[in-house]
């Protein structure tokens, strides 16, 4: 059976509301649609039909609140996935997308809260610990910030190079005031070797 395309999908979901308008189900695979095309605004419109038939549809309210992430309305995405983490507290996208949202809010206390509470559900979830780790930064935790990025990296996150400057800024500035010591290591001389005098 070939594939299906992404306009006979959308047509599809599209005769499926049409067919039965009632279903929330309907509205949102119709969201689904609009998201992978590229329609955010419709996808929205889909997802709050979906809702407006079922509250309890917890997907509906986290692709409402991705969906609103989009374009850039951090406010709406962090309602929506309050609400879908208060009808699923484990669900971990709606965790993760909190987060996203409290990032461009400049909220790193909030970014570093979710980003805890995603891990707790999913210890290796590597982009929570890459976020964790920028959270921790903006904290002025860096040794907290070096170790979830660490933990990222070897789960296969590829970190922005910025936010590795930022680390190494701050560990020269650490390290200049005195908050952390560098040792010069040097090789010893092995025992079997005569001392050169």
């Amino acid at each position: 059976m070939p594939r299906e395309s992404q306009r006979q999908r959308l047509e599809r979901c599209q005769r499926e509301v049409e067919a039965h308008p009632e279903r929330a189900s309907a509205h949102f695979n119709l969201g689904l649609a609009f998201t992978r095309s590229g329609r955010v605004r419709q996808a929205e419109e889909a997802y709050q039909r979906a809702i407006d038939l079922d509250p309890t549809l917890v997907q509906a309210w986290v692709n409402l609140g991705g969906a609103n992430l989009m374009h850039w309305e951090f406010k709406g995405c962090l309602e929506a996935n309050k609400t879908a983490a208060r009808l699923d507290p484990e669900c971990v996208l709606a965790h993760y997308n909190m987060g996203q949202a409290y990032l461009y809010l400049n909220e790193p206390e909030n970014l570093l809260a979710c980003m805890k509470r995603v891990l707790e559900l999913e210890h290796d979830h590597a982009a929570a610990h890459y976020h964790a780790a920028v959270a921790e930064l903006a904290l002025d935790n860096l040794g907290a910030a070096e170790r979830h990025l660490g933990r990222a990296m070897e789960l296969g996150h590829q970190p922005n190079h910025d936010f590795v400057k930022a680390i190494e800024k701050a560990r020269l500035k650490a390290a200049r005031s005195g908050g952390a010591t560098l040792i010069e290591i040097s090789g010893a001389e092995s025992p079997d070797e005569p001392k050169e005098e």
